[in-house]
């Protein structure tokens, strides 16, 4: 049971309600976090602003999806790795990638890098070495991409956050965190 609130559509303020109906036509459901998240409309409103402008950038969805594997894994949030394990599954990982991600890592060479800035970016509270830099750059990320990098590491610990904090009910299939 949610240890934060679940706003339920019972429940919804008019502004909630409008919400849930943006994100249900986008998304084709209401996630759980989603709707503890809605506590705070400006909170979900802010949340959603940053995930659909960073969805907007040049990494592919499914290099988005890595690091959020890689960081659910990470921050042994187990909402946010079932619902990125579906997810990625959406956006064509299949389950050795996925467990690559899990594992920080990447069967893709260039993905690879991306996931390991990711993860160090977190683990170290962003203060990362120059050679970690480098080494995306040598893979070919630009400083837009790594930008973008640093943005999803950001909104995945957000999530994986919120994820833990409430302890909120998984409504993906369920994946458990590798210890």
């Amino acid at each position: 049971m949610s240890r934060i609130n679940t706003v339920t559509n019972q429940s919804a303020s008019t502004e909630q309600a409008a919400l849930f109906s943006a994100i249900q036509q986008q998304l084709g459901i209401v996630p759980n976090f989603l709707r503890v998240f809605a506590n705070s409309p400006a909170a979900l409103r802010a949340f959603l602003g940053l995930y659909g402008i960073a969805n907007e950038g040049s990494l592919s969805a499914q290099t988005r999806e890595r690091i959020a594997l890689a960081l659910a894994q990470q921050n042994a949030c187990e909402y946010c790795l079932s619902a990125h394990t579906a997810l990625g599954k959406n956006a064509g990982l299949n389950g050795a990638e996925i467990d690559a991600n899990r594992n920080g890592t990447s069967q893709d060479a260039k993905a690879a890098v991306a996931v390991q800035l990711a993860r160090s970016l977190v683990e170290h509270n962003g203060d990362i070495t120059t050679a970690e830099l480098m080494e995306a750059r040598n893979a070919g990320y630009s400083d837009a991409e790594i930008v973008e990098i640093i943005t999803h590491a950001g909104m995945n610990l957000l999530t994986n956050i919120l994820g833990k904090a409430s302890r909120v009910e998984i409504d993906f299939p369920k994946v458990a965190i590798n210890n």
